[in-house]
């Protein structure tokens, strides 16, 4: 993967005005944020950048407020926990505000970039959208990757270029379409692929396997049967925890069974956790790689009935001496449920773009910094 330009590779900015596309996307419940690591994050750039003098100007989206202000969607808490924690730090107000964020719009752009001198791309969990505030900005200003966004590309570039092996992929949640295009990219680079979550049952689908009222995609049976034809090493959970008929996610009050079952789900039973076999199977292959990759929950690990597959994953790669990467969303989700997120070697910031970056080697935000003039 060709590098993007660094911090270091910006001119001297003391005395200038930066602009620094963060990710403040965080989980806010009336009013009051949940959960400040995304804000956190960013503190590596933001004071390298004030202790050589520069001024920052931070600048976010929050939530889909769909191109009109929408007071839900307002960055005053974000704005509050940012003076305790970088005082100096300017916020403007939530990008996706303007229908131009999202349109990439240059006149958006235009009113971004006037009055600074500099630009920092710091969020790479945004860095999958041709947005405005993503690609915009390089081509107007001298333009750098920040200390997250440059640390997740030399993580998962390596894991494309030279992992260590055995490299094993871990893919959980709920639909085949959302990842095939990173199931097949990573099928050419690993050693062997765990699917769970409510992937497999498309899978079952596919051997066959009666799966009840499990998710299920009818329109992609015979992608995953082409799948399984490969010849690559591709493993299936072996048995699965199954909601029998009146029972309600996430509402253990409500009745219905739960029962482990094998790979055939019976009638008007879901399907909603891999079960202890299929736990135990994973966790050997797990412990036996040297480089792992997991994305996606192994179930509804939200219910407490259903949570028991996706804690043997998490488990198994903080247990594991394998170089481990948990790319984001519901899976850093879990591993901070169960206190476990402190034993992996890398939790990417943004689910999205690293699916995205290892299926398809690039991101719109990567590329536009390298197209940056100090960069040339």
């Amino acid at each position: 993967m060709r590098p993007v330009p660094q911090l270091e590779d910006l001119p001297d900015p003391s005395g200038r005005s930066v602009l620094l596309r963060a990710d403040f996307n965080v989980p806010i419940t009336d009013g009051e944020i949940d959960d400040d690591l995304r804000i956190r994050a960013a503190l590596p750039t933001i004071q390298w950048l004030q202790g050589r003098g520069a001024k920052v100007t931070a600048c976010s989206h929050l939530g889909r407020p769909k191109g009109t202000p929408d007071a839900r969607y307002s960055m005053d808490p974000v704005r509050a926990r940012l003076a305790e924690l970088a005082p100096g730090v300017e916020l403007l107000e939530n990008l996706r505000f303007d229908k131009g964020e999202e349109a990439n719009d240059p006149a958006f752009v235009e009113r971004l970039v006037a009055g600074h001198d500099l630009y920092v791309n710091d969020a790479f969990g945004a860095a999958h959208r041709a947005h405005a505030s993503i690609v915009g900005p390089p081509t107007r200003l001298p333009s750098a990757a920040g200390r997250l966004l440059a640390r997740e590309v030399e993580v998962l570039g390596g894991l494309l270029d030279s992992p260590k092996r055995p490299f094993v992929a871990v893919l959980g949640g709920s639909k085949v379409s959302d990842k095939l295009g990173v199931i097949q990219a990573l099928l050419d680079q690993v050693d062997s692929l765990i699917i769970g979550g409510g992937m497999c049952f498309t899978f079952f689908a596919a051997l066959g396997q009666p799966v009840g009222d499990s998710l299920l995609e009818a329109d992609q049976i015979d992608t995953c049967k082409e799948l399984l034809a490969s010849g690559k090493r591709i493993l299936l959970p072996s048995d699965v925890v199954a909601l029998g008929p009146g029972g309600e996610i996430g509402n253990p009050d409500a009745g219905g069974e739960v029962a482990m079952v094998g790979q055939r789900v019976p009638d008007g039973w879901k399907g909603l956790d891999i079960g202890p076999g299929a736990a135990a199977e994973f966790a050997e292959e797990l412990l036996a790689a040297r480089t792992i990759l997991w994305n996606g929950p192994m179930g509804v690990f939200e219910d407490p009935r259903f949570q028991s597959g996706t804690r043997a994953v998490a488990e198994a790669c903080a247990e594991t001496k394998a170089f481990t990467v948990v790319g984001g969303g519901d899976s850093a989700a879990a591993l901070a449920k169960f206190r476990l997120d402190d034993d992996i070697d890398h939790v990417s910031t943004g689910g999205g773009a690293s699916l995205e970056l290892i299926e398809l080697g690039d991101l719109p935000g990567l590329e536009a910094l390298r197209s940056a003039a100090n960069a040339q």
